[in-house]
């Protein structure tokens, strides 16, 4: 069997997972997996890469990964104007499974979503650039549009002898935090290899700002127990924020937690330069002075 047929295997292994999730109402895991496959096809379709999918394939990935997104936008708001059903998404999983002999329009009139866009090898000093909203006519329901800045998940349910982590972001230090603005970090779980783990988190912008500190005082909750969290899994911090001059929102700097970081109590971590590093292969602080990311950790486990 070849890479890619394994890969799609993985992609359809984890819709079914994600549905069968949504249809139990174990409605927190269902939004993990399919999140966490959106991001997947969406890496895909935006690859510039020589790929085993053509362009019309990375446009149906692209296609699935919004649908996704719209019935995770459906599940965690009950007001949701537009809801994207369960049912509706059911009708997709010929295509996860069939994508190279799919041939058929595309049931729902949805387009692609422009998201973070990632670097390929010669970019390093380029801006990240990040879109923050939805392009009109992607066929978002419209409170799924407002959630970007700010996309904070509940805890999970507890279970017996598992923990789970809260992090409280408390501050970051910058020696130009004064004019860092709509400043927000952006806070994702992923393996060794990059790859996201748990679905992806902003935080609301920062309360305020004094001298070199931007303060977020905010609560952040893992979305997986911490003895499910592979080896060599990292919890990233990405620092943005809002150029005018440019009209985008630009990483600024990234932080990093590894698992044996993960301790009860106050920790300050360093800070790295752009782009950010998943892979932690190459890494470059982003000064010498004593500047820092300030966190508070509390677990908690169901005995």
């Amino acid at each position: 069997m070849t890479d890619v047929n394994k890969t799609i295997l993985k992609w359809h292994a984890s819709f079914r997972k994600g549905t069968d999730f949504d249809s139990w109402g174990q409605l927190v895991e269902a939004i993990d997996e399919y999140q966490i496959l959106a991001r997947q096809l969406q890496k895909e379709a935006q690859s510039t890469k020589s790929s085993d999918f053509t362009e019309e394939q990375k446009k149906t990935l692209g296609k699935f990964a919004t649908c996704l997104e719209m019935r995770s936008a459906s599940l965690q708001c009950t007001q949701t104007q537009e809801e994207f059903k369960l049912e509706d998404l059911k009708k997709l999983e010929p295509i996860i499974k069939n994508i190279f002999t799919h041939n058929k329009d595309f049931p729902f009139d949805v387009q692609p979503v422009p998201l973070r866009r990632t670097l390929g090898p010669g970019e390093e000093n380029l801006e990240v650039e990040v879109e923050e909203e939805p392009v009109a006519g992607a066929g978002f329901p419209e409170s799924f549009a407002t959630r970007v800045p700010g996309t904070l998940l509940p805890r999970l349910p507890s279970e017996p002898g598992m923990s789970l982590l809260t992090i409280k972001i408390d501050k970051i230090g910058l020696k130009d935090a004064g004019q860092c603005i709509d400043p927000y970090i952006t806070v994702s779980v992923k393996d060794l290899s990059g790859i996201d783990l748990n679905p992806v988190q902003d935080t609301p912008v920062a309360t305020r700002k004094e001298d070199t500190y931007i303060h977020f005082s905010v609560d952040v909750e893992i979305q997986r127990h911490i003895e499910r969290l592979p080896k060599g899994t990292a919890i990233f911090f990405e620092f943005k924020h809002y150029k005018p001059k440019k009209r985008f929102t630009s990483t600024k700097c990234f932080a990093f937690m590894e698992m044996d970081e993960i301790k009860p109590g106050p920790i300050v971590i360093e800070l790295y330069k752009k782009p950010t590093d998943f892979k932690r292969k190459k890494l470059q602080l982003l000064t010498k002075k004593p500047l820092y990311l300030h966190l508070h950790q509390t677990l908690h486990k169901d005995s």
